[in-house]
């Protein structure tokens, strides 16, 4: 086994590592707290099956939730439909309204939910739904903490029949065009995705042997996109949602022609030697009459997700995937080989399930650090996505929204200027700019790196700037000024300058649990970077003579707060916009 598991208690540097990348975040009562759980104790409160599901958005129009309801011509307009349902899944990512017990399993689902998104792509303005986006992003909730799930039909439920019911999802349908895959006309889009994004992959980049003939993709073959493609043909998308899945009790596709599914390719689909010329056949025992029905057709599309899944290039694709999201996004051959592999050891032989998987993971020494004699070379090594620091922001500082069942109108308007933030910082939420989706999680061998251009950079220093402002605190989200977040979380040390930015910088950085401005040999942050934030803190008041008695007696006597407010915005303007802070 790769994996070494760890047994003692967090620490304050590995809690918050876990936090940081499983709950967009984390606050310090969150870190201080799961700094004595043992990794295995942190993982059950952070994997809580039987969680509630959310509330469905609301329009402002109506007053009601059109999501199970449908729409009327009272509704909005379908692009601000949209909108609501991307500014309410935004909300849950803040924990939405689920109940204080139960919060950070709550929001690391929404978190899972968003990796899901990340593989299975889906673009908005291909879509052009809100209840088609809003119930694939159910769907990926169902299967979000997978471990408990419950068969039906003696059908395992796990990511292979996850992969399966996306196939037929309304929102996939559209934006690959499976409802334009009929007999006699096939449409490959959604097949040769499925293939080369979705599942198998296209091996490990940077390291892929040449392929010797035109159309061998290694793993599989054009021949594969191709049989692939007569498998899943016949569906349409279901503009009712009337058509439910049995399993999940979502609305799915439906099959072209009802009853007899005319539209589909009844013939034997053959596949290449990559994958042992395996073939799927129709089962006469599930055409009553001869024809292909639904029922038919799905064990058609069971047996090519089995046959995909028979690869062992299937569970390292996506374990990778997972690797790069929750660990760093560099996988060399040696890590592939070992990390990687365990992984999908543990996939498969857990039935297909992710959640195993993420426990071992995040109960691993490897989560939290590297190769031996390296400390920093697995904390601090992902940059930030815009939702990961806008929304990781808004749990640190404690920001309340208002409810977006009740006050509605006031939630839309305080989360639209986040959206289109996030947006402006490189992350069109629900538009990625290819098929492949947001480039950070797949473009080799940037990945994250992508977020970081000098326009998303100055994005983001700028929304720095604007929440520590005036006109954020006076936007009535309960946000905590830097005052009183010194006040309530710092207060024993603040009088001391140089102790506070040492507390803040370790609080906020992924990597400053040892920090000195006199010893440069240990400090994790060089005295001069510290140096740099205590002349941002401080050296603005050219009136005084000697700043670090000035705000000793400032903060100690509680005199002159206004230059005391203006101080720690700049010490926290400093900090929030720094190149550490964008590191989790």
């Amino acid at each position: 086994m790769a994996f070494t598991p760890l047994t003692e208690v967090l620490g304050t540097a590995r809690a918050a590592h876990l936090l940081r990348r499983t709950v967009f975040g984390a606050t310090i009562d969150e870190i201080n707290e799961f700094a004595n759980y043992t990794p295995q104790q942190a993982i059950a409160i952070l994997i809580k099956n039987g969680l509630p599901e959310p509330v469905a958005p609301i329009d402002p129009s109506t007053g009601q939730e059109w999501m199970e309801a449908g729409t009327t011509d009272a509704n909005s307009e379908g692009f601000d439909l949209e909108r609501y349902f991307l500014m309410w899944h935004l909300g849950q990512y803040l924990g939405g309204k689920s109940a204080p017990e139960d919060k950070l399993a709550y929001i690391f689902r929404e978190r899972l939910v968003f990796w899901l998104h990340t593989l299975f792509t889906t673009k908005k303005s291909v879509v052009g739904n809100s209840r088609s986006l809003y119930f694939q992003n159910a769907l990926f909730r169902k299967f979000a903490f997978d471990a408990d799930l419950t068969d039906v039909n003696d059908e395992p439920l796990n990511f292979k029949s996850l992969t399966k019911k996306v196939s037929v999802d309304n929102a996939m349908l559209r934006f690959l065009d499976g409802r334009l895959n009929v007999k006699g006309s096939p449409n490959e889009n959604y097949a040769r995705e499925l293939l080369e994004l979705y599942s198998i992959g296209r091996g490990l980049e940077g390291s892929v042997p040449e392929a010797t003939s035109e159309g061998d993709y290694i793993y599989y073959m054009e021949a594969d996109v191709q049989a692939a493609a007569k498998v899943l043909s016949g569906f349409n998308t279901d503009n009712d949602f009337a058509e439910i899945d049995e399993d999940t009790g979502l609305p799915t596709g439906i099959i072209k022609g009802g009853a007899i599914a005319s539209s589909h390719d009844n013939s034997e689909k053959t596949f290449s030697m990559r994958f042992n010329n395996a073939t799927v056949a129709p089962d006469p025992e599930l055409m009553p009459t001869g024809e292909p029905t639904r029922e038919s057709v799905m064990d058609e599309i069971q047996q090519l997700i089995d046959i995909i899944y028979s690869s062992e290039e299937t569970p390292k694709h996506i374990c990778r995937k997972l690797y790069r999201f929750f660990v760093y996004h560099e996988i060399t051959e040696t890590i592939d080989n070992t990390l990687i592999a365990d992984m999908a050891d543990i996939f498969v032989s857990n039935d297909y399930k992710i959640q195993p998987v993420l426990e071992t993971l995040f109960t691993s020494q490897e989560f939290y650090s590297g190769a031996a004699g390296y400390q920093d070379d697995v904390l601090g090594s992902i940059i930030k996505s815009p939702i990961d620091l806008v929304m990781g922001h808004a749990r640190t500082f404690g920001v309340t929204l208002p409810d977006y069942e009740t006050d509605y109108d006031s939630f839309y308007e305080i989360m639209s200027p986040i959206l289109q933030r996030i947006d402006r910082m490189g992350l069109s939420y629900y538009e990625p700019f290819e098929v492949a989706g947001y480039s950070a999680y797949h473009q080799y061998p940037i990945y994250n790196r992508g977020w970081i251009t000098t326009t998303y950079l100055t994005e983001r220093y700028d929304y720095m700037k604007f929440v520590t402002s005036n006109e954020m605190m006076d936007m009535g989200l309960g946000i905590s000024t830097p005052v009183a977040f010194v006040q309530n979380h710092f207060n024993s040390v603040a009088a001391n300058a140089r102790d506070l930015v040492i507390e803040l910088c370790k609080y906020f950085f992924p990597v400053s649990s040892t920090l000195s401005f006199d010893d440069a040999s240990t400090s994790e942050i060089t005295p001069e970077r510290l140096s740099y934030f205590l002349f941002a803190f401080l050296e603005t008041f050219a009136i005084d003579e000697f700043p670090e008695d000035a705000w000793n007696t400032r903060w100690t006597n509680g005199v002159d707060m206004e230059t005391v407010q203006r101080q720690l915005q700049d010490l926290f303007n400093a900090i929030l916009q720094s190149p550490e802070y964008q590191l989790m």
